[in-house]
């Protein structure tokens, strides 16, 4: 009898990302079913993640396509992956990471690397008959996360001065993911109002990651639009609808000073301005405050307003367990930013949930700015029960595709899952 779970073939393809880019997508194909795994790309990425192969071909996507990474699929990777058992997840990414041989999975290119461990999962749970989630991890209860919503873009993501790259709302004043995930919608919908109306038909506008990019000059102008939008809406800021941001700073720090809001800040003024922006609005979540590289200054902030504000390390930590155990040493900190891409491999990127959140750090799965229509991100979340998830706003398919499976396994779990709501920073404990 043959065995389902074999590895017979594994196969890739150049596809389009949601802005237009080329990226991988990936096939493995098991005696039992066909697994597919997409790959994103992001636009500000941390000089520290692994590398994405891009092919520097000027004469094509200027020089952006990936059929290098293609090519490493089909004839470096595939082979030794045949008649390996899909359920072997670790071991199967063990054998990426040694074919490649580089620390940062430069050689066949971390995107090469990552559709392939993602097809592979996803072959397995197809051979399983399984939801993704439930192969990833089998427990009787399920945590499903707050949406964090990207309603107001800037910086990378858009085309206006707003230095901070990300507004979000996270409904968390709500027992069910449903009820939550209607409240952000119905705030965004009244959002794109106010904004016409502040600003003119333009501010409709969306960026990268379906939040809308109207031309603002400060952060307290899209932090009073919102306000004014829950309100709008029906809604309580903080009791039902807290506030988060991703200042990425990396992206607005130069000769060693801060430029945001019309002012050069020092990182001890920029901390000052992160606080202020914590007592007066309700801001409850603040991504990368400072370069990727200032492990100090997250920690002086974290020690500052970490009890009540979760401080989120994305380019800080990429993903990566060394850099994490390096700000869990120190308290530089208090949450991960989950990007599979980052790191390269599924079973890595579990490894990076696993130590955040046993050293009481909060996880937030994450998208890249450039996605695909691939829902593993949701599932991810689920299986991790990790509380959060940052998958932009309630536009375009590339990011409703993740709350749509959001709302899928909502319905497949019923009373086998509950909605983490206002305990999002430690949700199994909370």
């Amino acid at each position: 009898m043959s065995n389902q779970y074999e590895i017979t073939k594994v196969r890739a393809l150049e596809i389009l990302d949601s802005r237009g880019n080329p990226t991988l997508q990936v096939e493995v194909f098991t005696r039992g079913g066909r697994g597919l795994g997409m790959v994103p790309s992001g636009a500000s990425t941390g000089e520290h993640e692994a590398v994405e192969l891009r092919d520097g071909d000027a004469t094509r996507y200027a020089g952006k396509g990936v059929l290098t990474a293609v090519s490493n699929v089909e004839k470096e990777i595939a082979k030794p992956l045949i008649g390996l058992d899909c359920r072997e997840q670790a071991k199967i990414d063990e054998i990426l990471i040694s074919i490649d041989g580089t620390p940062n999975k430069s050689r066949l290119g971390a995107n090469a690397i990552l559709g392939v461990s993602l097809a592979v999962a996803t072959a397995a749970a197809r051979c399983k008959n399984q939801p993704l989630y439930r192969h990833l991890r089998s427990q009787k209860q399920y945590v499903l996360p707050v949406p964090m919503l990207n309603i107001i873009n800037g910086a990378k993501h858009a085309g206006n001065q707003l230095a901070i790259q990300e507004f979000h709302v996270m409904p968390v004043g709500f027992t069910d993911f449903l009820e939550a995930l209607q409240a952000g919608v119905e705030i965004y919908h009244i959002l794109k109002e106010v904004l016409v109306k502040r600003y003119g038909a333009a501010a409709k506008n969306i960026g990268d990651e379906g939040g809308f990019a109207p031309p603002m000059t400060e952060s307290r102008e899209a932090f009073d639009a919102i306000l004014y939008s829950i309100e709008e809406a029906g809604y309580t800021p903080e009791k039902e609808i807290v506030l988060a941001i991703d200042a990425a700073a990396s992206e607005f720090y130069t000769n060693n000073r801060y430029l945001i809001d019309g002012h050069q800040l020092t990182s001890a003024e920029l901390s000052d301005y992160y606080h202020r922006m914590c007592k007066e609005y309700p801001l409850f979540s603040i991504e990368d405050p400072f370069s990727e590289n200032d492990f100090d200054s997250f920690a002086t902030l974290t020690k500052r307003v970490g009890e009540q504000v979760q401080v989120v390390g994305d380019d800080l930590f990429v993903s990566n367990p060394e850099r994490i155990q390096r700000g869990i040493d120190i308290g530089a900190g208090n949450a991960l930013l989950l990007k599979v891409n980052q790191i390269g491999t599924l079973t890595e990127a579990i490894q990076a949930a696993d130590l955040a959140a046993t050293n009481q750090y909060g996880v937030v799965v994450s998208h890249r700015s450039g996605e695909t229509e691939d829902t593993f991100i949701a599932d991810l979340a689920v299986a991790l029960s990790c509380g959060q998830i940052k998958t932009g706003a309630p536009a375009r398919s590339d990011r409703t595709a993740k709350y749509n499976r959001l709302i899928e396994i909502h319905h497949e779990l019923g009373s086998n899952a509950r909605f983490a709501g206002s305990s999002f920073r430690f949700p199994l404990t909370g």
